[in-house]
């Protein structure tokens, strides 16, 4: 190892410089932009609610949110992780006040009949998508202390989910070239989806008591909105 890389492994934090002196091989870590794009269209789903189900105005909580977001995609240096894991915490937060906020216009304005079905078609569907979004936004930030914790393990081994990737043997994980997997932001989408879809984890279950009431919450959430399409349905024929 020469001098210059050294030098920039001295001005490390412990923690990695630990994590890259004893790994063998520096594994790449997982991309951010993915849960970046789904706060960002989260933003443009609730921009697109009925102006009657937004809690404030238009331009408040997408604003809020590209100005929390896009320092994490400006700034690379290791000594601000904690200010952009901060910010990160706070764009999810906004969401998903924002998404419960108007799902609870929704629900106090339903016997109302103020919308049209169209809109409460729309407002419903853009709702269910935002659960969605919010959710894997959610387990993405916490499982096995973030992505940036995630990156500094050779191997993902454990964690709130228990994903069918971490029941293999080690020696069939190294056959399959999945030695060193590691969860992305697909799979706690996908994961957030069937919670919202079927109601439950099917293909992973679940190890921690937060995850187990986040997604309790998820399926509430979901829940109640395809029981306000169903109510207004009957309603309508």
């Amino acid at each position: 190892m020469n001098r210059k890389c050294l030098l920039v492994l001295a001005r490390l934090p412990r923690v990695v410089r630990i994590s890259y002196m004893t790994s063998p091989v520096l594994r790449r870590g997982e991309p951010r932009w993915p849960a970046m794009l789904a706060l960002i269209a989260v933003s443009a789903l609730f921009y697109a609610l009925p102006p009657a189900l937004k809690v404030g105005p238009d331009w408040l909580f997408v604003g809020l949110v590209v100005a929390f977001t896009a320092p994490g995609v400006c700034v690379r240096s290791i000594r601000h992780l904690p200010l952009m894991r901060v910010l990160g915490y706070a764009a999810v937060s906004i969401m998903t006040v924002a998404m419960i906020g108007s799902l609870w216009l929704l629900v106090s304005r339903l016997p109302q009949h103020k919308e049209s079905p169209s809109e409460l078609l729309r407002a419903a569907t853009a709702l269910w998508i935002d659960n969605v979004l919010v959710f894997a936004s959610w387990y993405w930030r916490l499982d096995a202390g973030g992505p940036t914790q995630r990156d500094l393990r050779g191997s993902h081994t454990d964690g709130a989910f228990l994903f069918p990737q971490m029941t293999l043997m080690p020696e069939l994980r190294k056959e399959m070239g999945e030695d060193e997997w590691s969860p992305g932001f697909v799979d706690y989408l996908f994961l957030a989806f069937n919670t919202s879809a079927a109601f439950s984890p099917t293909d992973v279950p679940v190890l921690s008591r937060w995850a187990k009431v986040l997604m309790m919450i998820q399926a509430i959430i979901s829940l109640t909105t395809i029981a306000l399409l169903a109510a207004r349905a009957v309603n309508i024929l």
